[in-house]
């Protein structure tokens, strides 16, 4: 079992410099199309995640946190430089031929070793397969995962073969594995702890789950039989189990309470892995609440008293910031950080939103948010604006009738473009196209006619 003292340290834990006191290990736990309804704290009542729940229970829930993309890879490239990642052409899902993350960005893996930390990094990168831009060259001393953006939950002999991205390697080595991915991704995990527990170290813990494809062991199926998402509750479940696994230990090695643990997923919940997103409208891929504001929550028993809900506006590019200054006390590498640490707010130094504005754009969908206003802004469509303290679920367009809140949010977003680089990559036309579509059919709150290329594809049949 877990179990959190929430005890506060002295005053100087927080903010002083790195010699005076202790460094807390860190923890990255980035579940992959997870919705924003599917674990237990966001109120999941169907869906079983006992020792996620748990955790978050010892730690600070967030409900007004999000993303910086609405797709798997340009939102880890956020995560893990601290920056926009338009800021650095990174702004579409990358292909296994695209570069990554530029190689002047400074990882959240690169600041922390020149801390002190050692470094791991579990799971799914996607955010670079070639040369130079894999996790070993990015400030990872360990690495056990796959480069692709998917891959099978077993051993899969058509994509489990050297030099395929889907390949699972162990640093730069070919390996291969048995049982469940899931599973052996949070048995390295615990292996990495044992073999660390007298130094800082930081693991950035990337499982596919729950992205597809839909595949879990037969064992967890057979306990959600007749369940309406069955597959998506098994699949969870295996999530579940090996986050515990982690946390038990770190437990045993006592290392927990001073652990600070980041816990959120990449974007919003798929329309093809059977989560939910309730109560907000749409889901991974737009610009709508669904596609960005995500599950989070932070956990540090020992310098963050937990039990709380924080309602500030808050982004995953702040993970970096805060990291940093737990490490150090600093919240910058010589890059300005487009993330603040959230270490101030979570220790009650500070109070409020630790943003006003926050900002999205995937080739020609964009939007942003300030205050309580969001716009949505789609190449070839009129922009819509929401007013999210009256309007969460984004129904009522108020730009014909808000003009001035219009305006505002209009030029904010392209003050914000100024300081950004036209996307290295793209992701084609099919794509473009169905993101338009879904787009322009959310904003006139109606059905989406085609939510992928195959749908799409029969779209246009059908129209002839």
């Amino acid at each position: 079992m877990i179990s959190f003292k929430n005890v506060l340290l002295l005053p100087l834990l927080i903010g002083s410099t790195a010699t005076a006191r202790q460094k807390p290990n860190i923890i990255v736990l980035l579940i992959d199309d997870a919705g924003y309804a599917d674990f237990g704290f966001m109120g999941s009542k169907d869906l079983k995640t006992p020792n996620i729940d748990q955790l978050a229970a010892g730690g600070v829930i967030f409900s007004d946190a999000h993303v910086s993309a609405t797709v798997c890879g340009p939102s880890r490239a956020g995560i893990m430089t601290g920056r926009y990642q338009q800021r650095f052409g990174f702004e579409c899902n990358p292909s296994s031929d695209s570069c990554g993350v530029d190689l002047n960005e400074i990882t959240i893996a690169s600041a922390l070793k020149k801390e002190g930390y050692t470094t791991a990094a579990f799971g799914k990168w996607h955010l670079g397969a070639q040369p130079g831009y894999r996790p070993n060259d990015r400030g990872f001393d360990y690495y056990w995962g796959f480069l692709s953006g998917s891959r099978s939950y077993f051993s899969n002999p058509n994509t489990d073969q050297v030099g395929k991205p889907q390949a699972i390697t162990e640093n730069s080595t070919h390996v291969t594995f048995d049982g469940y991915l899931t599973d052996r991704l949070g048995d390295k995990a615990v292996d990495f702890i044992g073999k660390n527990i007298n130094k800082p170290f930081f693991i950035y813990w990337a499982p596919n789950a729950v992205h597809t494809p839909m595949e879990a062991r037969t064992e967890d199926l057979a306990l959600f039989d007749g369940h309406p998402r069955q597959k998506l509750a098994a699949m969870t479940w295996a999530l579940d189990r090996a986050v515990g696994n982690i946390i038990a230990k770190l437990e045993k090695e006592g290392l927990l309470e001073n652990t600070l643990i980041f816990f959120l997923s990449d974007n919003g919940g798929a329309t093809n892995n059977q989560s939910t997103n309730f109560p907000l409208k749409g889901f991974k891929g737009n610009k709508f609440e669904g596609g960005h504001r995500v599950p989070f929550f932070v956990a540090w028993a020992s310098a963050i008293k937990g039990g709380k809900t924080f309602n500030g506006l808050t982004s995953s590019l702040d993970i970096y910031a805060s990291a940093l200054d737990a490490a150090n006390g600093k919240t910058s590498t010589g890059k300005n950080l487009d993330g603040v640490s959230l270490i101030p707010y979570l220790t009650d130094k500070k109070q409020g939103d630790p943003h006003q504005k926050l900002f999205w754009r995937k080739d020609k969908m964009a939007s942003a948010r300030v205050g309580n206003y969001k716009l949505i802004r789609v190449d070839k469509l009129p922009s819509v604006l929401y007013n999210l303290a009256d309007d969460l679920d984004e129904m009522d367009n108020l730009s014909t009738r808000d003009l001035k809140d219009f305006q505002e949010l209009n030029t904010e977003l392209e003050n914000w473009e100024k300081e950004t680089i036209e996307p290295l990559w793209t992701e084609g036309a099919a794509w473009d196209t169905i993101t338009r579509m879904i787009h322009q059919d959310l904003m006139l709150n109606r059905p989406e006619r085609a939510k992928d290329p195959g749908q799409l594809k029969k779209y246009k049949q059908n129209q002839k």
